[in-house]
């Protein structure tokens, strides 16, 4: 859920942060104070187009930022986290938009691109108002809610695996096809490969370890002779380093016993000359072992040779060559055993088509039935919600080619005046009716993957006992979702969990927008002024306080 958003410098705000809450909050003030300026900026942070006529006048920059709680939200976490952000329980999005025009998107502190600003948000909250609304503007989704509405989720998904699967047959069999005129080709090619790369004996790690044996191989005139040079100089020569340091030792030792104070000195002393010792010991023993060896040098050498020549034909690496060679032999083994592979192949197409046509008839049996169930069921609400005689018809297209999703497409038509053919919703649907159109749909289909739903002109053109509808709906919905409303209608303010109030304020020649949250004797003015206009009378507060209480009733 949206638990708080924080606008600066758009439109005619200066600095806004709202603090929201579970259940149905209403935002509520005279037109014009700047609620559609903060549906504008939830739109922003939904991915829509940005302009730079929304920052303020004056002002170089605009900033919009939400913290949206997705402690529930698993499989979007997990796509945060594929994507590289941070993916805890909360989930920070803010927009930037300047004037020069470089507009930037952060996820959680990151620099994010807007596609996947585009593909996150409107899965944690949407606009449904005026060419707002990204489920019912969209055609695509009408399956799913016909789907939803039908309870054949898991056909669906056993139709989907079934579509998968056998489009995977097909490109496997197109692959096989355009392979069997290159098969000899390629098995001629892959098999003198394949031999080569054996032949060569190839072991991962091998070409480190001989380029390591080569430079010792290379060097070891020198790392004998400068070996046996710094034993001489510390054991085996005149006037040996060691040699010297043990009388010193000596010495020490015994003017220790005179002054104790040198008893420290003597020990690191004695101490030294045992280390330096072990290394005099440790220099011979190597120097003894360091052979010159021309021809392992020269065995090294072609090995290398082999290896490098090795790895210009077929990979960077040792490591690489072998993993090639084993997707060649595969290859290799699947062109020899082509034929069998490709019968099999075929009668499992043959099988995946019957078993798709079956399951295909019977999701569209389903959602036929279910259409008609849902036709008369939105249009029960939508004429309760002062839409009377509005038709909604959920059609079934059938497709020259199944989708993954079935034999058709779905698409409500929409019609709000008998009489009228019905049409589909983003070319004749209002924003008023578009909002109690969804609103509808919740009644209908109150489960949503969507946990915010922002509800603007929901009220538009109604009024009396169906607002006072409209509001008790919008509480049925919040019950499940978080709800936010616009609305100039008392009758569904009272039904608000959380009611803030929007005001426009003038100061030193500047207009600007503050919110304020209404306690409840707040909450009684607010209503009582939406009932009575600008001169608040004890009779208005009485019949808001009612409401009010009516309201928390239900």
């Amino acid at each position: 859920m949206l638990t708080d958003l924080t606008i600066k410098n758009v439109a005619i705000i200066d600095t806004l942060q709202i603090a929201f809450k579970s259940g149905l909050t209403v935002l509520t003030g005279e037109t014009g104070a700047g609620k559609s300026i903060i549906i504008d900026a939830v739109g922003l942070i939904m991915g829509n187009r940005a302009s730079s006529d929304l920052i303020r006048s004056g002002e170089e920059e605009a900033v919009v930022e939400a913290l949206f709680d997705i402690s529930a939200l698993s499989e979007i976490k997990q796509q945060l986290s594929e994507a590289g952000f941070e993916a805890e329980d909360e989930l920070l999005i803010k927009r930037s938009l300047s004037r020069n025009g470089k507009n930037r998107i952060f996820i959680n502190g990151g620099m994010a691109t807007l596609a996947l600003l585009t593909d996150v948000a409107p899965r944690l909250i949407n606009i449904y108002g005026q060419h707002d609304s990204q489920t019912l503007l969209k055609p695509e989704n009408h399956l799913r809610l016909l789907d939803a509405f039908a309870g054949i989720g898991v056909k669906r998904q056993e139709f989907t695996a079934l579509f998968n699967r056998l489009a995977s047959i097909r490109d496997l069999l197109a692959g096989m096809e355009h392979a069997e005129r290159e098969a000899e080709r390629r098995l001629d090619l892959l098999a003198y490969q394949s031999e080569e790369i054996e032949k060569a004996a190839l072991k991962p790690g091998e070409e480190e370890q001989l380029e390591e044996q080569r430079q010792l191989l290379a060097s070891s005139e020198k790392l004998g002779s400068v070996s046996s040079e710094a034993f001489d100089r510390l054991y085996g020569g005149d006037g040996a380093l060691l040699g010297q340091l043990k009388r010193i030792s000596t010495s020490i030792s015994e003017l220790s016993v005179i002054d104790h104070s040198l008893q420290e000195t003597a020990t690191s002393l004695e101490g030294a000359y045992l280390q330096l010792e072990d290394a005099a010991i440790t220099l011979r023993d190597y120097a003894s072992r360091i052979e010159s060896d021309p021809a392992a040098l020269q065995r090294i050498d072609d090995r290398l040779d082999q290896l490098g020549r090795l790895k210009k034909k077929y990979a960077p690496t040792v490591e690489e060559i072998l993993i090639y060679k084993a997707r060649i032999d595969a290859e290799l083994e699947q062109l020899h055993g082509r034929e069998q592979s490709k019968h099999s192949l075929e009668a499992e197409r043959n099988h995946l088509e019957e078993e798709l046509k079956q399951a295909g008839a019977e999701l569209t049996a389903l959602r036929a039935q279910a259409a008609i169930k849902l036709k008369h069921a939105l249009e029960s609400e939508a004429h309760q919600l002062a839409m009377k005689g509005a038709i909604i018809e959920p059609t079934l297209e059938q497709l020259t080619e199944p989708r993954s999703s079935g034999f058709e497409k779905v698409e409500f038509l929409f019609s709000p005046n008998p009489g009228e053919i019905p049409r589909p919703l983003a070319r004749i649907a209002s924003g008023g009716e578009l909002s109690r159109l969804m609103l509808a749909i919740k009644q209908v289909l109150p489960d949503s993957d969507v946990p915010t739903l922002v509800f603007d002109e929901v009220d538009t053109g109604i009024g009396g006992a169906t607002s006072e509808l409209v509001g008790r709906k919008l509480k049925n919905v919040a019950a499940c979702q978080q709800v936010l409303c616009i609305t100039h209608l008392p009758q569904v303010a009272v039904f608000a969990d959380q009611q803030l109030r929007v005001e426009k304020l003038i100061s030193g020649g500047r207009t600007t927008t503050r919110l304020l949250e209404l306690g409840q004797d707040e909450r009684t003015r607010e209503v009582a002024r939406m009932l009575a206009g600008t001169t608040v009378t004890d009779s208005a507060l009485k019949h808001a306080a009612e409401m009010l209480a009516a309201g928390a009733k239900s």
